[in-house]
């Protein structure tokens, strides 16, 4: 090509708009770890939350989920894994998530849910400044777990045994059930505790459950145990049991009753940290909220298969009725 032909063509590309040449927009690239479970309805709230943000999957962001099945060795694994990747924020679900997610990466940001304080398990310093690259929300659901107990004996009048399931390697798990045995000594109620470290370990522990061992099951707070909600839904109903769950999200698949917080509500709240650090926000100076809005629900048609027969002053104190 000859300068006057170099010239021309210079000045034909000068003549096209800006927007052609304009790089395209950057795609965010967002890991998501979880245990599995009724969590994955998390997972719509974040997208929803991020949708009303700015961000819709697929044109400016693109998530990269990894669900452990219950197998809480596989996320230390699997955070690695997104960190080598180099996705711009991982965002975890659950206590003991966030800390095997710590424990395995190290530059990566991350966004938080916790279900117990952030600050006692060490995953930040303080919730206004959390330093480092962590931050997220957190709502105290083991703090809950001697109300559920007296919601759940409020329902069933005659209740007499309670049983309950968790992970004794969870120090959150711990705390709950310490919580629980002294409201059941309150209300005079027997607590059977099994402990189970892995999904294994609780499929055999709920077959073995004998009908006349509990009158109920009480759900606590353990990431393992909860992805599992389905079969222990489904095994509570063959053996005649009512349950008492930490999340609403539970009741539509056929838990009895629920008090606390909803997984689509957290992923939706915990879209605007996301959003903040894609944007360009350090995580150790965005401070960490708390959700308090717990809610209590009821699963009408449940109750009925189990024999129950809900007082009507109770049905009246629920958020909601699921008939």
């Amino acid at each position: 090509m000859n300068r006057r032909e170099s010239i021309v063509a210079l000045s034909a590309l000068g003549a096209i708009p800006m927007t052609v040449l304009a790089q395209p927009p950057r795609v965010h690239r967002v890991g998501v770890l979880w245990v599995g479970g009724a969590a994955s309805t998390l997972i719509d709230g974040l997208r929803d939350g991020l949708r009303e943000l700015g961000l819709e999957e697929g044109k400016q962001v693109i998530f990269h989920l990894r669900d452990s099945n219950g197998d809480l060795k596989w996320i230390e694994t699997s955070a690695r894994r997104l960190e080598s990747e180099r996705v711009d924020v991982i965002y975890t679900v659950s206590t003991s998530v966030t800390l095997a997610a710590k424990r395995a990466t190290k530059s990566v940001p991350i966004v938080f849910y916790a279900g117990s304080d952030p600050v006692g398990a060490g995953i930040v310093a303080s919730y206004r400044k959390p330093g480092g690259r962590f931050t997220g929300i957190h709502s105290l659901t083991a703090d809950l777990m001697a109300k559920r107990l007296q919601l759940l004996k409020e329902m069933i009048p005659r209740l007499q045994k309670v049983a309950t399931f968790y992970n004794p390697e969870n120090s959150a798990s711990q705390a709950a059930v310490a919580t629980v045995r002294e409201a059941a000594q309150r209300l005079n109620i027997e607590l059977v505790v099994r402990q189970v470290t892995s999904v294994e370990q609780l499929r055999a522990a709920l077959a073995a459950l004998r009908a006349s061992e509990a009158d109920a099951i009480l759900s606590v707070p353990d990431s393992m145990v909860s992805s599992q909600a389905d079969l222990i839904i489904r095994t509570a109903r063959e053996k005649k049991l009512p349950t008492m769950f930490q999340f609403s999200d539970d009741v539509a698949r056929g838990a009895m009753a629920s008090y606390g917080v909803s997984y689509y509500d957290l992923g939706r709240f915990s879209a605007k940290h996301v959003q903040r650090i894609l944007a360009g926000a350090i995580p150790g100076e965005l401070p960490v909220e708390q959700i308090d809005r717990f809610s209590f629900l009821v699963n009408q048609k449940t109750a009925r298969e189990m024999g129950v027969i809900i007082p009507q002053a109770v049905l009246l104190r629920a958020d909601k009725v699921v008939e």
